[in-house]
């Protein structure tokens, strides 16, 4: 009897991760493309297709397909539509998971990409056991999944988990979603560079930061700046754990959860973003949340936890 698997797609506003995962969670082949090259969504359907097909001739002697489950920014659960994403290049509302299932003839359901990492961490990673979690990507943008009671938070239009749209400074910087002040302008991986760019120029301090090009400077350059002492890059760390501190303090008390999950590529700077963070999540909580919310890592690989939740969704079809 033929074993059944899934495909799993994470769409991030610069990688498209995707894989054919099995019931036990095993990855078994997985490619990438660059979101951000596609201007148009044709294009892009053309190619992540092309590339799934060709591998699916050879797993499909051994296996049934069952289905295909896609994380996406702003992806809605009810309708399969990506919409108003402000940190992808196609404009209004996408009607992927449809577009989706005609190139592959495969049933397609599709979700926010947070909501994809929270799955992947309840069923494989950080969450496993838990009922009441809440997992932030920090990426390119950042976003919530929210887990209660054991289930994703949908909300009556699809679109619960918008914590990276919440507003930190109401005169702040503009956001890609076109508010001023959203925490994404700050606690994303784009956020901290742009953190980065305001205190070189207000800060005297002699700083590794000052002999990389300002159109090339990362937040790997910044944590790794970080790690050699650099007070300007410690700085620019403790704002922006003050920063995101103070949200999660906010969704803490709306919700009451477990634990809070950090994943992505912003949370791979380990100590120097998590200390600040639970010294300001701490902080602003009310006093009988404190010592109560664990502050955890992603237990997945970065590529792997979006991933195993996209294909965690098409388990459901």
């Amino acid at each position: 009897m033929k074993k059944e698997i899934v495909i799993g797609i994470d769409i991030g506003g610069t990688n498209t991760d995707f894989g054919i995962v099995d019931k036990d969670g095993n990855i078994l082949w997985n490619d990438s493309i660059k979101t951000a090259q596609y201007d148009n969504i044709e294009h892009y359907i053309n190619e992540i297709s092309i590339k799934i097909k060709t591998i699916l001739k050879k797993f499909k002697t051994d296996f049934i397909v069952k289905g295909v489950g896609v994380g996406a920014p702003n992806g809605n659960y009810f309708t399969g539509n990506i919409e108003f994403a402000p940190n992808l290049k196609w404009k209004g509302i996408i009607p992927f998971a449809n577009l989706l299932s005609k190139e592959l003839n495969l049933p397609v359901t599709l979700t926010n990409d947070a909501n994809a990492a929270a799955l992947g961490e309840m069923i494989y990673g950080a969450a496993k056991g838990m009922k009441d979690f809440i997992v932030i990507t920090l990426g390119t943008g950042v976003g919530s999944g929210i887990v209660v009671n054991g289930e994703l938070l949908y909300g009556h239009d699809g679109f619960a988990g918008e914590l990276g749209h919440t507003v930190v400074f109401p005169d702040g910087r503009l956001c890609g979603c076109g508010k001023n002040g959203c925490l994404e302008t700050y606690a994303s991986a784009t956020g901290i560079v742009k953190t980065a760019f305001e205190k070189l120029d207000n800060l005297k301090n002699h700083s590794l930061l000052r002999s990389i090009d300002r159109i090339t400077l990362s937040s790997k350059d910044i944590f790794i700046a970080a790690e050699k002492g650099d007070k300007i890059a410690l700085e620019i760390f403790e704002f922006t754990g003050k920063v995101l501190g103070l949200k999660l303090a906010d969704a803490i008390a709306f919700s009451s959860p477990e634990a809070i999950i950090l994943f992505g590529g912003l949370a791979n700077a380990g100590e120097y973003i998590f200390t600040p963070t639970k010294k300001y999540m701490e902080y602003y909580l009310l006093p009988f949340f404190r010592n109560k919310v664990k502050l955890l890592p992603s237990l997945l690989k970065k590529q792997n936890a979006a991933v195993l939740g996209a294909a965690a969704l098409a388990w459901k079809i």
